[in-house]
């Protein structure tokens, strides 16, 4: 018999909260009755963090996807008010993506429905593990080992 590799399960827990995360949120986006998709919401996201209004080119380095992945949230995004395409004043042949008031709603939707989604989520935690898994969390994030005196 032989014994289960300790970082295999580790990353098989990992993966499996990573799905429960993910249907969590899909189910509080569905109850707010968006009409927004993961994806679509992610890429509000990441449009709500520009100063100014982005390109397609930078929106889709910044969520490591194809440019085409990028056209079609913006086009569904766009159809439904949530975004707006702008020429760029410096040169007319750069479209810009911006987000709309209704745009700017979503995200205060999204954002309520991402913490009751954590809300869910942690609750079995006490807070000083929530504080210890979000320690371990960044670490992992950052890829830095830790160091232990």
């Amino acid at each position: 018999m032989t014994t289960p590799d300790a970082d295999g399960l580790l990353a098989e827990q990992l993966l499996r909260l990573t799905r429960r995360v993910h249907r969590i949120q899909k189910r509080h986006l569905e109850q707010r009755d968006l009409g927004i998709t993961p994806a679509q919401s992610r890429l509000l996201r990441t449009l709500a963090h520009w100063g100014s209004p982005p390109r397609m080119a930078d929106l889709a380095e910044r969520l490591e996807v194809v440019p085409r992945a990028v056209t079609t949230l913006v086009d569904g995004l766009e159809a439904s008010g949530k975004v707006r395409r702008v020429p760029d004043p410096a040169n007319r042949r750069v479209i810009r993506i911006e987000l709309t008031d209704d745009g700017r709603g979503a995200l205060r939707e999204l954002r309520a429905a991402r913490r009751s989604a954590a809300e869910e989520i942690l609750a079995p935690l006490a807070e000083d593990q929530r504080a210890a898994l979000g320690g371990l969390l960044d670490t992992l994030i950052d890829g830095e080992p830790v160091r232990q005196c």
